[in-house]
């Protein structure tokens, strides 16, 4: 016979599974930005956050950890516990640059310690000069450098950063030589393209269109398939002459190893909803950040494994590192 204590304890040992088991989730959802605020990433996660609460029913709490080029955020979610309370907005730059750049002391190994949860954006790398170097289209830019071994420079943003990778990446593919002069971020790097200190500079539309447009610049290449929102007129590096040709950056949402399927599941909902939303496409787009608007958790993890096998041998071949 139960006793009366044991009689009123019943009911809510009984109700403790079904609390366990709550739909996920139950409380805020925190996303690290591994960069600091007012950056690319930064923005398009913020653009991102609305519609992604409006899914999950709980607010996105926005969370900037800079340092050492993104990978000191990206450690501190690596190492996080695995239930669905913290998230990573990884890049290109932290999950395929890194590796080749931090060749002993990464502190994360990018596909093992994360479980890759959906794309968000793709961002286009131009291809710029200086009105003085006297060049008008993308061939004409090649037969020059080709002409001239090491005798001209370019500039961007940081050894070793997806512009710098993308500009050697574009050596190789025309078998040419010209010198790196890399920058403490585009802003400097801008600052002397439009001064002409350094003909050459590879860089994002978003930074690159009101330059081109005044006519201080000329961007002579988009290097994705799509045109540029801001510059329409400015072919593709394909229909410039060079086709094969692609250099771009990406963020894209990642949890801890070990999360379970079904959260990374609900969160990929959260983010598909978000890039695909009408109003939220129109603003990222203004903004030159393209959203990847298709893309499963098993589609974004092969997506990072050919990104790693593709970029990571042209970083260690530039020579930049970050040991």
């Amino acid at each position: 016979m139960l006793t009366r204590r044991a009689a009123l304890t019943l009911p809510a040992l009984l109700a403790m599974p079904a609390l366990a088991q709550a739909p996920w989730p139950s409380r805020p959802v925190r996303m690290v930005v591994p960069f600091a605020a007012g950056g690319s990433t930064d923005v398009s996660t913020r653009l991102l956050a609305p519609k992604m609460q409006e899914v999950l029913g709980q607010p996105v709490v926005i969370e900037n950890r800079a340092g050492a080029g993104g990978t000191l955020g990206s450690d501190a979610v690596a190492k996080s516990p695995a239930d669905g309370s913290v998230f990573l907005m990884g890049t290109i730059s932290t999950h395929v640059l890194a590796v080749g750049l931090y060749r002993e002391r990464l502190p994360y190994d990018p596909v093992k310690d994360f479980t890759a949860v959906a794309p968000t954006v793709l961002v286009p790398i131009c291809i710029t000069v200086h009105p003085s170097l006297g060049v008008r289209t993308l061939a004409e830019l090649i037969a020059l450098l080709k002409a001239n071994p090491g005798k001209y420079a370019y500039g961007t943003g940081g050894a070793g950063g997806s512009a710098h990778i993308a500009a050697v990446s574009f050596l190789n593919a025309i078998g040419a030589e010209a010198t790196h002069v890399p920058y403490r971020g585009s802003a400097p790097m801008m600052n002397d393209l439009v001064a002409g200190l350094v003909g050459i500079g590879f860089d994002t539309p978003a930074l690159i269109a009101q330059h081109h447009k005044s006519g201080a610049l000329r961007c002579l290449a988009i290097a994705t398939d799509e045109h540029s929102t801001l510059m329409p007129e400015v072919p593709t590096a394909a229909e410039a002459g060079l086709p094969g040709y692609k250099a771009y950056s990406w963020f894209g949402v990642f949890a801890p190893a070990g999360t379970p399927a079904p959260i990374v599941a609900r969160m990929n909902e959260a983010v598909r909803a978000a890039v695909t939303d009408t109003a939220t496409t129109q603003r990222l787009k203004e903004m030159e950040l393209p959203p990847i608007e298709k893309g499963s958790p098993a589609d974004f993890a092969a997506f990072l494994k050919s990104e790693l096998d593709l970029w990571v041998p042209l970083v260690r071949a530039s020579g930049a590192t970050a040991d």
